[in-house]
């Protein structure tokens, strides 16, 4: 609501996650960020600098990827990293101070968890709100994988994204072993 209050037209799907940062004040860049010892890293945020920075490598993914890497970042920059922390950060740096900062990485599985799954409902319920599913599900079968792929389609996300915001939202429900689709019990 941030953003669309700031533009004169309303937002268009599928989102563009990179404006969508920009227009909160982040800035967006590319590069090569390396593998730690629990894996690639598709994405992080740099907070002192306002700066998500998407791994060059991530580019290589399915359509819809890369705006989900941005709308999760953008989801830690608005639940879990303290502005007014980054604001006195950055005084202090206009006044000479020597800050050593680190990015802004989850990657203890454990500990952050709570935090991942935040970040990433932020993401989904950003490219994926309510009522835009609503209107992309019109005349459409959620059971039919053609249908969802269309619909993945005309939000611009990954079908892995599209599939678990519609389970998480009790519209389908998919069996892990056969991969069949099932109407959820928002549906039923």
């Amino acid at each position: 609501m941030r953003v669309q209050a700031k533009r004169k037209r309303p937002l268009k799907f599928p989102l563009d996650a990179g404006h969508l940062a920009e227009a909160l004040g982040l800035d967006m860049d590319c590069g090569n960020i390396p593998p730690d010892e629990q894996g690639a890293i598709a994405a992080m945020i740099l907070p002192i600098e306002r700066k998500i920075v998407l791994n060059e490598n991530s580019l290589e993914f399915p359509r819809g990827f890369e705006e989900s890497c941005t709308a999760h970042e953008i989801g830690h920059w608005e639940l879990h990293i303290d502005q007014n922390a980054v604001q006195q950060v950055e005084e202090m740096k206009q006044d000479g101070k020597e800050i050593i900062t680190e990015p802004f990485l989850c990657r203890n599985i454990n500990a952050q968890q709570g935090i991942e799954w935040q970040a990433q409902h932020f993401a989904a319920c950003l490219l994926m709100p309510k009522f835009k599913l609503e209107e992309a599900q019109r005349g459409r079968d959620l059971t039919n994988w053609r249908h969802l792929y269309a619909i993945r389609d005309e939000l611009g996300v990954t079908i892995s994204n599209l599939t678990r915001r519609l389970q998480d939202l009790g519209l389908i429900y998919i069996s892990r072993s056969s991969k069949q689709i099932y109407p959820g019990k928002a549906l039923s």
